[in-house]
């Protein structure tokens, strides 16, 4: 008998790290129900902050200002490296010196989309800006990680040096907006369910059990204009 097949999308942003974490949530439902159900996953773009510049921002000096002091920025990066650690993830703020504009890492997954390769590349620019400290706001390191996930060196540096996918993202957004999205990770299954937030593993193999019900639910996540990360 042929597995029913479930369609997530999922909208994110790499310097989300409720992203990263609900990312690793996902798969392990995913493994949980590999058996009961056949899955197609495509990631969209959603930037936290659209007008970080070329060249980025001192991740540590934004966040202590985005969060409203010092005491609140310590409490919430070492909350969430905390629950990072209970899925596996080793966050280190530490070694992140640069908060990036992440337009061009949105168009680097949409060529990788394109390629076959997006889950593998998505999954590199996360674990290269939260556990290895890469500075994403530099075309190189971009260029390095994309090609560690299998992309090919010079249709990056092409994309890059060019505005290709720009318009394409900008047009997605503003459609994910148009849905209701405020906040990442929002995960939108079978075009029709909707999950907000980095839920727990028993959350979402349940809700991909009951998608033949209306299912809409919330959780921890960033958002564009609050202060929780």
């Amino acid at each position: 008998m042929a597995k029913s097949k479930i369609k997530i999308d999922v909208v994110s942003d790499i310097v989300c790290p409720w992203c990263y974490i609900g990312k690793r949530r996902l798969e392990k439902a995913i493994d949980q129900l590999k058996n009961e159900f056949e899955f197609e996953i495509q990631y969209h773009p959603f930037e936290l902050n659209p007008n970080v510049p070329a060249e980025g921002f001192d991740q540590k000096a934004y966040l202590i200002k985005k969060f409203g002091g010092e005491a609140r920025y310590h409490e919430l990066i070492g909350n969430v490296t905390r629950v990072a650690a209970q899925e596996g993830l080793n966050f280190d703020y530490s070694k992140q010196s640069k908060s990036p504009n992440t337009l061009n890492l949105h168009r680097v997954s949409w060529l990788a989309g394109k390629e076959g390769k997006q889950l593998q590349t998505v999954e590199a620019f996360f674990h290269a800006y939260f556990e290895k400290g890469t500075d994403l706001s530099q075309t190189e390191n971009i260029i390095v990680v994309a090609k560690e996930s299998g992309l090919d060196e010079i249709k990056v540096r092409i994309l890059l040096e060019g505005n290709e996918g720009s318009e394409e993202m900008k047009s997605e957004q503003i459609h994910n907006r148009e849905l209701g999205v405020t906040g990442v990770p929002f995960y939108i299954i079978n075009d029709k369910y909707a999950v907000s937030g980095a839920q727990p593993v028993a959350l979402f193999v349940q809700a991909f059990k009951d998608i033949s019900s209306k299912y809409s639910v919330e959780g921890e996540a960033c958002d564009a204009d609050g202060n929780n990360c």
